[in-house]
């Protein structure tokens, strides 16, 4: 397997969103869990507001970083309500992964656009790769795995991205049966290949890069944003195809799960690869400002984005 030539300039440092000091532990999370599950999502919701205001209230960085991006997203100033509305609008998904891990589905009425997508590829076999990005929950595609008989998702990261997801997981449902392999070696990359011939489709989040690796400048809600490589190359590697798929919240108890074609590499020569990977990554950082704009309350990405 040859490497790709980066897209490129490095990304050499650590990005704020790895440097910075995780808020919240394992314990937090099961209590919320139990809470959640002994007294129901209406309960459980209120304890949020509690958690949403002292993140308003005690995370600058995080603060400064949302009035930049709403303002972006937004066209305007954003006030206060609309920063504490995408506050708790990141706080619901968080909380909803406790009913989502826990197959409580009966909870929500998700909305699926593009379901024939994953269909069809279902049919022709050899896997795929789905694309998402923090925006959103992307713990929707267990609801949709319920609804496609044959639909297994294993979640591809980064070894640290990996590490707190495993942790997340057992903290929630220690039963819940989520693949995940952390990236980083030769043996990383022959098991997504084994995983893929297996029909399963591989996730991974496109939006951060752990620094260290290829990154493209693009232009993003007005601004110049740096975009990892890093999937849309392995997934040209491996010669695939690759998915859009984003589960968006709507409010209250209601969800929009969308799946689109952004790529596909089963045709692409070594020559090629360059550029395919280039056009992935300018489309779907484009397809991601559509959907910020649609649904601006969405965005996850609590850091310094742009450059």
């Amino acid at each position: 397997m040859s490497p790709l030539k980066d897209t490129g300039p490095k990304d050499t440092g650590a990005p704020e969103w790895r440097a910075r000091r995780e808020r919240g532990s394992v314990l937090p999370l099961r209590v919320m869990t139990f809470i959640s599950l002994r007294l129901g999502r209406r309960a459980g919701r209120v304890v949020l507001y509690g958690i949403a205001a002292y993140f308003f209230l005690f995370a600058p960085g995080a603060r400064r970083a949302s009035r930049d991006y709403l303002r972006r997203v937004l066209g305007r100033r954003p006030r206060a309500r609309d920063r504490f509305r995408q506050i708790m609008s990141f706080a619901t998904t968080i909380h909803d992964r406790a009913y989502l891990l826990n197959e409580r589905f009966d909870l929500f009425d998700i909305d699926v656009v593009g379901e024939e997508i994953v269909r069809e590829r279902l049919r022709e076999g050899g896997g795929g790769f789905l694309i998402g990005a923090h925006l959103g929950s992307f713990e929707l595609t267990r609801a949709i795995g319920r609804r496609q008989k044959g639909l297994r998702v294993a979640m591809v990261a980064y070894e640290d991205n990996a590490r707190r997801l495993n942790a997340t997981l057992a903290a929630i449902n220690p039963a819940a049966k989520v693949d995940t392999v952390a990236l980083g070696s030769v043996e990383a990359m022959l098991r997504v290949r084994e995983l893929l011939a297996e029909g399963v489709f591989v996730g991974m989040l496109g939006d951060r890069t752990p620094g260290g690796e290829g990154v493209m400048d693009v232009d993003f809600l007005g601004g110049t944003a740096k975009f990892p490589v890093g999937p849309m190359r392995v997934a040209a590697l491996l010669g695939r195809p690759v998915i859009l798929m984003l589960g968006l919240y709507l409010g209250g108890n209601r969800y929009r799960v969308a799946f689109e074609r952004l790529a596909d590499f089963s045709a692409v020569g070594r020559e090629e690869r360059e550029a395919a990977v280039r056009d992935a990554v300018l489309r779907y950082a484009g397809r991601l400002e559509e959907y910020c704009r649609g649904y601006p309350y969405n965005w996850f990405n609590f850091y310094r984005f742009w450059t």
